[in-house]
């Protein structure tokens, strides 16, 4: 059983168990014996350090820093910046593994710690287990270098600036957004300088809220999860394009030049037929999770796209990609994996292959993302007494396929446990309302009789 590792990282409340700082520095100290083993070579051992803006970076950046040194392994601080800028610059800096410190679009109160390889992707479940094994089993307490065995700690002061040419390298040679006028919402998080900073040097005309970081208002009332402030201000500077990060700037959401929001599943699709067209999709497939929304599938088909479908999670849509070599895929929240480019979902860079498109097409927002139809779409969470394996439930299963078939090809039904929590989750879509909400009373009362409710 996991204890500390979720589905992305570490995460809880700042300093309550088990997110405290004696835990960061055991981590720090596992981290460091399983990265230093796992790359056994001569010279120092080095691992990137970088977080957001939330209150408590500064306790677990320390923390971290003292066990990784303890275990004689030198520790590059680069202070506030994007998780997929750590990705890049852990394999840029030839480092043995990168670590955020962030815990994404949740309140300040919370953070999170998560690793990178020393190839930019995230941890696979394995190494995150050892992980956690080094620091229950006591195998390493008695692993103490002294003297020239400790590791150091440097602040790096030109990692800002190898990020921003890095994402400006992922748009043609020559194209600036000259003309576009661009409001950015950084969410007070870890892009509130580089977002910034790229769509200026880039020519883009852009107004900046969410762009002063104080340690407590990071996604407060701003961000991905609140773009209302964006819309408005879309609208009242007859912008083209809004453009709504989370706090460590992985995800991104958009605004068209109506207003209106334009989701993880629209960007995919417009992405998709775009790399479709120009000859890039790779195996002309994108990846996406179980809940991307059902027009989406149909958006691609008719462009001659297949979609592959994952369970939730930005790391198991990156799985797939790696495994059968596909180029670009994301979730709906707004995590979108440009491969070619990053080995993570990228915000700023999503936000660039989508200025890049409208500045070549001449289309606005609205037209590009009307390539996709959203099918209604309802979710409710019902809380069960214990997590009955699915699949061995037939009758269950058989009131699943029964319903799929009144959707005769119109929509879908998804049906899975919490991974945090004793509940299920029901997701149904079609094409009307009113047939979703008659398919999830069906198929909840189906879980009162098979599972029961708690």
């Amino acid at each position: 059983m996991r204890k500390l590792f979720g589905t992305d990282g570490i995460r809880g409340i700042a300093n309550a168990e088990p997110l405290t700082a004696e835990m960061t520095v055991h981590l720090g100290r596992a981290a460091a014996y399983f990265f230093k083993k796992k790359k056994n070579k001569i010279g120092h051992h080095r691992i990137v350090i970088g977080k957001d803006t939330r209150l408590s970076g500064y306790m677990f950046e320390g923390a971290l820093t003292a066990g990784i040194c303890s275990m004689g392994v030198d520790v590059l601080m680069v202070g506030p910046m994007p998780t997929p800028a750590i990705a890049f610059l852990t394999r840029s800096f030839r480092a043995d593994a990168g670590v955020v410190i962030s815990a994404s679009h949740n309140p300040f109160e919370d953070n999170g710690i998560k690793f990178f390889s020393e190839d930019g992707f995230k941890l696979p479940d394995d190494y995150e287990m050892e992980i956690e094994r080094l620091i229950y089993s006591g195998e390493i307490d008695n692993v103490r270098p002294t003297g020239e065995g400790l590791g150091k700690a440097f602040r790096i002061d030109d990692a800002e600036g190898r990020y921003i040419e890095f994402v400006k390298n992922s748009i043609p040679k020559g194209l600036d957004f000259e003309g576009l006028k661009v409001v950015v919402d950084c969410a007070n998080g870890a892009a509130y300088k580089i977002t910034p900073t790229v769509l200026r040097e880039l020519g883009a005309d852009i107004i900046t809220i969410g762009d002063k970081p104080d340690g407590v208002n990071i996604n407060l009332k701003c961000g991905s999860l609140h773009p209302e402030t964006l819309q408005r201000l879309v609208k009242e500077h007859n912008a083209h394009i809004g453009l709504a990060h989370d706090g460590d700037a992985d995800r991104l959401i958009m605004v068209d030049e109506k207003g209106d929001l334009v989701d993880g599943d629209k960007v995919l699709a417009m992405c998709a037929i775009e790399f479709k067209r120009s000859g890039r999709l790779s195996h002309d497939t994108l990846v996406a999770t179980v809940m991307s929304n059902f027009g989406l599938d149909i958006a691609l088909k008719d462009a001659g796209i297949r979609v592959v479908r994952t369970q939730v999670g930005d790391r198991y849509v990156m799985e797939e990609m790696i495994k059968n070599n596909y180029n670009l895929g994301g979730e709906q929240s707004g995590h979108v994996i440009f491969l070619d480019y990053n080995t993570t979902g990228d915000g700023l860079i999503t936000a660039l292959q989508v200025l890049t498109l409208m500045q070549k097409s001449g289309k606005r927002l609205s037209e590009l993302a009307s390539c996709m139809k959203t099918f209604p779409q309802k979710l409710v969470n019902i809380k069960v007494r214990e997590k009955k394996p699915l699949d061995t439930l037939d009758d269950f299963n058989k009131v699943i396929r029964e319903s799929e078939k009144k959707l005769e090809g119109r929509g879908r039904i998804v049906v899975r446990y919490s991974g945090t929590e004793t509940l299920l989750r029901i997701m149904v879509e079609g094409e009307t309302y009113e047939e979703i909400v008659q398919i999830i009373e069906t198929v909840s009362d189906a879980v009162n009789k098979y599972i029961g409710v708690a």
